[in-house]
This record gives structure tokens, C-alpha cells and sequence, in this order.
């Protein structure tokens, strides 16, 4: 509970943390994570509510493939998992590997092996509705003709969601970890603006 009376809930990026927030995410009410911690390791606790995943390209084909994610704190504290893409919307948008890279091992979606992985961790799998993503798409102003190029970042989805799930008269929300730098594909500028736009609005708070 925080001095304003409203539960506390944190949303812990992958970025660098300016200071070690641990003991304040962990003793939070409701904590949001996305794919798996980098540059915030050790400086922001494990508690974990929900755990939101790409489930699409490499960076899930390397996470199915490295045991000790499923087994690493983040991933155990989760109780509900989110998969951002749905296999609609991997289809539509997401380029499908060539030959070689297929001989490789290589796919676009991952979803079945995704939930088979949280599955036998004992986590709930939650997909997310293909009109959800455009729509996030829709407020981010990317056009449809560029939405094979251009992909919103899990951590916005994570954050839209949350914002629709909870009350926001009851909880307060602050961000960390977030640079809104790293892949190229992604809408940085533009998500950056949405999240100052709010915050402008008193909705959340971005700690650094």
C-alpha cells in the first residue's frame, strides 16, 4: 500500500536500474515482467505476477533451448504467462524463415512449444487475441502496410494490458528498466511518447 492509499504495482523492464529497487518490487502488490531480466538482474528483486513473452523468432527459439530458463526465479514466481503473439498474427505479420535457416531449426512461431515449456513449468498460458495486437498497433499510429516491419515491443503490450486489467483509481504504477532502446524493428520513439503521454495524465510513473 502506498502513502496515497492505492496498491503498489511495479513494471520491471529489461534495462539498466539506476539504484537497487529489490526489497520495494518484491514487498509490491502485483509485479509485471516481460521475456527475461538482462541489465536489471539482482537490482530488482524476483517477484513475478504475470510474465509476458514474444513468442515469436530467435529469441524464443534460444529460450526453449537453454534449460535454466524455465528453472530461473522470474519464470518460477510467474503464476500466468502471456504470449503477445498470436499465431494469426504471426502468420500475417512476421516473415517466415528461409530454406536454410528452416534446415536450421528455425521458425516464425513458437507458440505450441511455448506453452508446452510454461505448461510443464505449471504456469497458466494466456495468448493474446490477434485484435488486441492491432489495436495496440492502431495506438501506436503504425499503418497496416508497415506492420511486417515494424513490431511493438513486448513491455508495451504488457503495460496496455495492464492498464485495462486493473483500476487504475486503486493502483499506482511505476515503471523500471526501461531505456526504450534495443531492436531496430521496434517503435521506440513512438512508445516512449505513449508512456509520457500517461504519464502526463498521473496514470503511471517512470523511475530511473
Amino acid at each position: 500500500m502506498t502513502a496515497t492509499g492505492k496498491k503498489q504495482i511495479y513494471v520491471v523492464g529489461n534495462g539498466p536500474i539506476g539504484e537497487d529497487m529489490s526489497a520495494a518490487v518484491d514487498a509490491a502488490d502485483f509485479v509485471l515482467r516481460f521475456n527475461e531480466p538482462k541489465e536489471a538482474i539482482g537490482l530488482s528483486g524476483t517477484r513475478t505476477d504475470w510474465l509476458f513473452i514474444s513468442n515469436a523468432g530467435k529469441p524464443m527459439q534460444r529460450r526453449l533451448a537453454t534449460p535454466s530458463y524455465a528453472q530461473s526465479p522470474i519464470v518460477q514466481a510467474a503464476s500466468r504467462v502471456f504470449l503477445v503473439n498470436h499465431p494469426d498474427i504471426i502468420r500475417k505479420y512476421h516473415r517466415k524463415p528461409n530454406v536454410l535457416s528452416r534446415l536450421k531449426g528455425r521458425r516464425a512461431d513458437w507458440t505450441l512449444a511455448s506453452i508446452e515449456m510454461f505448461g510443464r513449468a505449471g504456469k497458466e498460458v494466456v495468448i493474446l487475441p490477434p485484435d488486441f495486437y492491432d489495436g495496440g498497433c492502431q495506438e501506436l499510429e503504425i499503418p497496416v502496410e508497415q506492420r511486417s516491419s515494424v513490431f511493438p515491443s513486448t513491455g508495451y503490450f504488457g503495460i496496455r494490458y495492464l492498464l485495462r486489467a486493473f483500476d487504475m483509481d486503486e493502483w499506482r504504477v511505476d515503471l523500471c528498466g526501461f531505456t526504450w532502446e534495443g531492436w531496430r524493428r521496434h517503435a521506440w520513439g513512438d512508445e516512449r511518447r505513449w508512456v509520457e503521454n500517461l504519464v502526463e495524465q498521473g496514470v503511471l510513473t517512470v523511475r530511473f
